[in-house]
């Protein structure tokens, strides 16, 4: 599940920086960063939640 969430992640950076998304707060190239640090949050939610529930 975190491989697949972090590819897909990895993918909407790429999108962001070769034709922006459009998004509220991510309407430029130059916006990629923020992509970065939702992943980043998600993936450590995903992985505590993964350890809570095992």
């Amino acid at each position: 599940m975190t491989k697949l969430l972090a590819l897909l992640l990895v993918l909407a950076m790429v999108i962001q920086i070769i034709k922006p998304l459009g998004l509220p707060g991510l309407r430029q190239r130059m916006d990629f960063w923020k992509i970065a640090l939702i992943a980043f949050a998600v993936w450590a939610l995903a992985l505590l939640g993964r350890d809570l529930i095992a």
